[in-house]
């Protein structure tokens, strides 16, 4: 087998260990969604709580999910430093299967289940940071944007399991049966235990060993991942050397401060912007809440459920092929700054549509042109949202900072997309009911805001290797095309440029 193609195998299956973390924290977020197993009566019957605490009950255990996610960012950040991504992301599997272990055993006691989401939610935090840098580091340039959106792809199909899952034990077990709900938490160890033993298979990040100065262990790592010893790999590990010597020497002793100061603020603020953004758009707002917003469409009744199933579905779809087909050919600003857009037009447009042509409040037998309309821009709005915001930002944050800061610098931006998580999860439901269409119009006026911001201020990476991209000054006016802006930067990496 050539060493090309093999480097490829092995690209796409250390991609596929490591975002196996995306794909639980879309199935832990499955099981607290509207159909999931927090409204399984056996749930409730087993913990002891009514109709009357449903909603207080899902919104603790989905806050305190995120609140251990939005901790874990800052513990993840020193512990990826000091341990590496490997470790780190065993003992993220670790401490996820004691929370999940814990949810699974009826304890018949709310406080401990509770407790059991937020070290759930720890491990899923601290993998949410480890993964996107462990991606970045070790895949080729021609396939960072392809594999790094791998957990955004992994995301979709968590929650499409879940749903599945949890609609298959509603029907087929009984109500008065506690494994109606053990099933599908206890499920969710599968798949972590995968993400923790998978790390066995795969070697530590060749520039996290490089910037430890183990030198000799980085370029195994680095032979394996590319399948090859060529001169074109030993001109690659020496690139990386340089590179991360250059960062190392240049100040010694890293400070909180340094986060604040020129390009490194850019960068930072950046990768918190970008993430803020993502759950701006509405497609977070759409997933947890889905049969709600359907409701507003078609009416009441079960066909939101089955609309919303489908919705999962496209999600899966669409970003599968985004992934597969047309991640690294196309720019990640474009991409970007065309989906925001897009998106907007849509989101706009339904808030016109429900707005002039409401839909009845029974229901009713049959769904009107303008509600079916309606469910159309919708998924045209999510095929857009996983075409570009959903999978983007983990490969684009993850490689826009130099290895000193790159820790901290995709901690922060990770952690602002567990804060607003939070806040629109916890907001979402209370702007159904209170501004109606007005609600699309709301994330329709956000997406032309993230349009127009991401035209002017992102910086195009495609093509680029990490030691090129943290070389240049982070500027939107800097492309792959662009020599002019690229001979302003620094004309060492100039031979890095694609296109």
């Amino acid at each position: 087998m050539k060493g090309t193609t093999l480097g490829k195998i092995r690209a796409y299956w250390l991609g596929s260990v490591v975002c196996m973390g995306g794909f639980l924290f879309g199935y832990d977020s499955g099981m607290a969604i509207a159909g999931g197993v927090l409204t399984l009566s056996s749930f409730q019957s087993d913990y002891r709580y009514g109709s009357a605490d449903k909603t207080h009950t899902n919104s603790l255990s989905v806050g305190l999910q995120q609140l251990g996610g939005f901790l874990a960012c800052f513990i993840a950040w020193p512990l990826t430093d000091k341990l590496g991504r490997k470790k780190s992301l065993m003992i993220s599997s670790f401490v996820f299967c004691i929370g999940a272990a814990i949810q699974t055993i009826n304890t018949h006691s709310l406080a401990a289940f509770y407790v059991a989401r937020l070290i759930a939610g720890l491990g899923l935090g601290a993998a949410t940071v480890a993964v996107p840098m462990f991606n970045s580091e070790m895949m080729p340039k021609a396939m960072r944007g392809q594999v790094g959106s791998f957990f955004q792809w992994f995301y979709t199909f968590g929650i499409f399991v879940s749903y599945w899952i949890d609609y298959g034990v509603a029907r087929g077990i009984e109500s008065t049966n506690p494994s109606q709900w053990q099933i599908p938490i206890g499920l969710q160890l599968v798949p972590a235990a995968f993400l923790g033993l998978g790390m066995l298979t795969i070697p530590e990040s060749t520039r996290w060993l490089t910037k430890k100065g183990k030198h000799d262990e980085a370029w195994r790592s680095l032979q394996w991942i590319r399948a090859d010893s060529s001169q074109a790999t030993f001109n690659e590990m020496e690139e990386i050397r340089l590179g991360v010597t250059a960062e190392t020497m240049a100040t010694e002793g890293f400070h909180l401060r340094e986060l604040l100061e020129g390009e490194n603020f850019r960068r930072v603020f950046a990768a918190f912007a970008v993430f803020t953004a993502q759950q701006a758009t509405g497609a977070t707002a759409f997933a947890y809440f889905g049969p709600q917003y359907f409701n507003l469409i078609v009416g009441d009744g079960d066909r939101s459920l089955l609309l919303t199933a489908i919705f999962g579905a496209v999600k899966v779809v669409a970003c599968g092929i985004f992934v597969l087909f047309f991640s690294e050919r196309l720019s990640r600003r474009q991409v970007l700054v065309g989906g925001a857009a897009f998106m907007a037009a849509c989101q706009i447009t339904t808030a016109a549509v429900v707005k002039s042509f409401p839909a009845p409040s029974g229901g009713g037998s049959t769904v009107a042109p303008s509600g079916i309309a309606t469910v159309a821009l919708i998924y045209l709005f999510v095929i857009a949202y996983n075409f570009s915001w959903g999978p983007m930002p983990w490969p684009y944050v993850s490689e826009i900072f130099p290895a000193r800061i790159r820790e901290p610098g995709v901690a922060v931006g990770v952690a602002s997309q567990w804060l607003f998580n939070f806040v629109f999860s916890l907001t979402t439901p209370y702007m159904i009911s209170s501004m109606g269409w007005g609600t699309f119009l709301l994330w329709g006026i956000f997406d032309a805001v993230i349009a127009v911001l991401s035209f002017v201020f992102l910086k195009e990476t495609r093509g680029l290797s990490l030691e090129a991209i943290a070389q240049q000054r982070f500027k939107a006016g800097s492309s792959l095309n662009d020599p002019q802006a690229n001979r302003k930067d620094d004309i060492l990496y100039t031979e890095h440029h694609e296109g």
